[in-house]
């Protein structure tokens, strides 16, 4: 049987990362430091899956343009299929990644051609390649189900997954703007919810981690919130604390999206899903003691990191 590999129909775009001391007040100013721009979002998952070996396909939109290039260019380079045509409308979006001294980051993000995904551009995704017993794991982001984005296309595609494939959806920062109808049609076809601890608790009302675990297990088959150093809450049958690490981090950015990459790389391999989120919870911890969004480690990187690691 073929290996599984990681589809991610999410939105690759550019990050450009400004380092600040703090978010400026409003209609006030601070001065910016160590600029650049990398491509980010559905990218960092894609790289730290394909580091965990597992191979990685792009199905979401691109575009003609600038941007788009250094998309495609950063794909190739990491070993990344790209499944889809770039779109001749638009050029690929970008965001502005605003990280303070403390190491959190803030979004201001701006859509392009990952944003119009079409059911033709959908369809010809094929799940498990050419294999009749083949299985795919699907990263949904919650920016493609946005109605500004792609929900009305994204959601019935998401239906016609068959059994067999895993589908995770990752709501993001806007997932409390996701149509309610959007969320519950994907709900019913999707095997995983991956969020962090901020946007469980705004999704849920909860006022703490379990509670928001217990909450969105009435209507997703199997949670994960992460906690940051603390590690993640698995909730399958019951919620399951999953440890994580002390590292001093330096840069937050990516990281949500390293755990997930590996989260869904271990289950790829055949782990169980605890052991999977450990493998996701050393990734992440390691990516936040680098600079950049793509900083997933290797195989190799984590293994060595979890023999000789201390649990918190």
């Amino acid at each position: 049987m073929r290996a599984p590999r990681l589809v991610s129909v999410g939105n690759v775009i550019i990050d450009v990362t400004l380092r600040i001391p703090a978010l400026p007040e409003r209609g006030g100013d601070v001065v910016a430091r160590d600029t650049g721009s990398t491509p980010g979002g559905a990218f960092n998952i894609l790289v730290a899956a394909v580091r965990q070996g597992v191979a990685s396909a792009y199905g979401g939109g691109h575009g003609i343009g600038p941007l788009g290039d250094r998309v495609r260019s950063a794909l190739e380079a990491e070993g990344i299929d790209v499944l889809l045509d770039p779109s001749p409308n638009a050029d690929t979006g970008f965001d502005i990644a605003l990280i303070d001294d403390e190491g959190e980051r803030t979004f201001l993000t701006v859509f392009g051609a990952e944003a119009s995904l079409s059911s033709p551009h959908l369809a010809s995704i094929r799940l498990g390649g050419n294999d009749p017993n083949g299985y795919d794991l699907v990263h949904v982001s919650g920016y493609g189900l946005l109605a500004s984005t792609n929900a009305g296309v994204l959601a019935p595609w998401i239906s016609t997954i068959a059994p067999g494939h895993t589908v995770l959806v990752d709501p993001g920062p806007l997932g409390s703007d996701i149509p309610g109808e959007v969320l519950a049609s994907v709900a019913v076809r999707a095997d995983w919810f991956s969020c962090n601890l901020r946007e469980a608790l705004v999704l849920t009302g909860a006022v703490d981690a379990s509670g928001a675990a217990t909450a969105l297990r009435e209507t997703w088959r199997a949670v994960i919130i992460r906690l940051g150093p603390e590690g993640c809450l698995v909730a399958v049958d019951d919620v399951v604390h999953v440890p994580g690490f002390a590292v001093e981090a330096i840069d937050t950015n990516g990281a949500g999206d390293a755990h997930t990459g590996a989260f869904l790389a271990g289950l790829a391999a055949g782990e169980s899903p605890t052991a999977a989120a450990l493998r996701a919870n050393a990734c992440a911890a390691l990516a936040v003691t680098r600079r950049g969004p793509a900083t997933a480690p290797t195989a190799a990187e984590v293994q060595q990191f979890l023999d000789s690691a201390s649990y918190g």
